[in-house]
């Protein structure tokens, strides 16, 4: 059985950290980098040998409108569904599309290849394939005499 020390101070900070990185607030000055949205779409990622890749339920957006940007290893994807206007009279009993803006962000590992991202849509799915860096191969040096 390992013993383990207890510090209580470190809980705090640590609570303080995920806090900060939940919220993406820098600490020296106070500013936050938070972006709101009003909806997000669901995604899923998944990871093959050559490449990382996201597939975004977006229906109802114009491809046009979507924007996807990298920058600093993080992936970023946002756009907005705008909002059709609903009467009573038109028979609707209840709402429960989201609309509005919506914005998603994904840490890209080392592996990911910020030079080969492609991006295509259909029926408002968007699949983004991010390749991966090629392996280096190992190189035998001769030793010269």
């Amino acid at each position: 059985m390992t013993l383990v020390r207890y510090e209580p101070w470190n809980v705090l900070q640590q609570f303080r950290k995920e806090m900060d990185r939940l919220f993406d607030t820098d600490t020296n000055n106070g500013n936050s980098s938070v972006v709101t949205s009003d909806w997000s779409p669901a995604v899923d990622v998944k990871e093959s040998d050559d490449a990382f890749t996201i597939i975004a339920d977006i229906p109802g957006v114009d491809p046009k409108d979507i924007e996807i940007n990298m920058e600093d290893g993080i992936l970023t994807i946002k756009g907005q569904r705008e909002s059709e206007k609903k009467e009573e009279a038109d028979g609707y009993k209840r709402v429960e599309r989201s609309y509005g803006s919506f914005y998603r962000r994904f840490s890209l590992p080392d592996s990911a290849n910020p030079d080969k991202i492609n991006a295509k849509s259909k029926n408002g799915v968007v699949e983004i394939t991010i390749a991966k860096h090629e392996k280096v191969q190992p190189r035998k040096i001769a030793v010269q005499h």
